[in-house]
């Protein structure tokens, strides 16, 4: 099931995704890297395929060729990954 990045709103299926096509409860772009099977934290320029010049913004809209909608982001709770990443380092380290 696809979900809007930034609100969570569940996407129609059908909802073709192209470079200005924008959430429609939120209205933020939906063609963003951060929304992308291929982005990975930490790979080369945060990204599984071999693009030829990173994107600076990850949550910008673009025009990657390679950019297919993830179908994933709605097992990341808001806050992200990311934050539970940290919560985890710190409470290693007793800094949180």
């Amino acid at each position: 099931m696809r979900v809007c990045y930034f609100c969570k709103t569940k996407l129609d299926d059908k909802l073709e995704i192209f470079r200005t096509t924008e959430c429609p409860s939120c209205g933020k772009p939906l063609k963003i890297c951060k929304a992308c099977v291929f982005y990975s934290a930490g790979a080369h320029w945060d990204c599984h395929e071999t693009i030829d010049e990173p994107v600076r913004d990850k949550e910008a809209s673009n025009f990657c060729s390679y950019f297919k909608y993830s179908d994933k982001l709605d097992e990341t709770p808001a806050g992200g990954k990311n934050d539970a990443s940290k919560d985890a380092f710190n409470k290693l380290f007793n800094d949180g």
